[in-house]
């Protein structure tokens, strides 16, 4: 009987475009087997395509995170299927309208913190067995400079953003010397995405990082 480990397992939020995309496949090429989460399916396609193509192995959950019980479906799904999960990288976000705090609309508001702080702590909590089961298991969570320096107009993303550092360093804490889980949060900085692109119409993106270069730091942190 062959005493080789399991394939390791990795979740991957926002994966069909920008840096969860690039960071799906860049797992996938470590030897991973890459779950892909987003709400858009054919972009998700595309990345499996090209994870199938350069012999990586990946498995599509097109769904809204703010979907909570499809979050902890599909946490049963991967209970049932693999027991564990040795990387959650927690990736999906939206911007909102930027603009002055007190012209932010409450319904925008309200579903910018659901999406970029409630799914992930849905996350959290679903597949915390998961994570646990595994031999080390690591949490990377995309955060953004506005989360620890205030600035005008960003007020809802920076404080989802900042409350987002907070919920996953506690959940760090709390595993530390209860499990091997490890907690990270990556600041790209800026990066060539479509949200860039939006905050900043007009901007050369050329100048600035790429999704994969992003991805490359993502994958350093994790331990497998």
């Amino acid at each position: 009987m062959s005493g080789a480990s399991p394939q390791a397992l990795a979740l991957v939020t926002g994966a069909s475009r920008g840096i969860g995309a690039a960071t799906a496949k860049h797992l996938a090429a470590q030897g991973y087997h890459v779950l892909l989460t987003a709400r858009t399916e054919g972009g998700l396609e595309e990345v499996e395509d090209e994870i199938h193509a350069a012999g990586g192995t990946a498995t599509l959950a097109p769904f809204d995170l703010a979907d909570f019980e499809a979050v902890d479906r599909l946490a049963q799904a991967v209970a049932g299927r693999w027991g564990r999960l040795d990387a959650l990288i927690l990736n999906a976000a939206m911007l909102g309208d930027l603009g002055p705090l007190p012209h932010s609309d409450p319904d925008e508001f309200e579903t910018l913190f659901k999406l970029n702080v409630t799914a992930n702590f849905r996350l959290l909590k679903a597949f915390d067995p998961l994570l646990r089961a595994a031999p080390k298991a690591d949490v990377v969570a995309i955060t953004s400079s506005v989360a620890k320096t205030p600035r005008a107009f960003w007020g809802p993303y920076a404080a989802s953003k900042s409350a987002l550092v907070t919920l996953v360093q506690s959940y760090g804490e709390e595993m530390d010397g209860l499990a091997d889980v490890l907690t990270h949060v990556v600041d790209p900085g800026g990066t060539a995405t479509a949200m860039r692109a939006k905050a900043f119409p007009g901007e050369d993106q050329t100048k600035l990082r790429s999704p994969e270069d992003v991805a490359d730091e993502i994958a350093g942190k994790l331990r497998r």
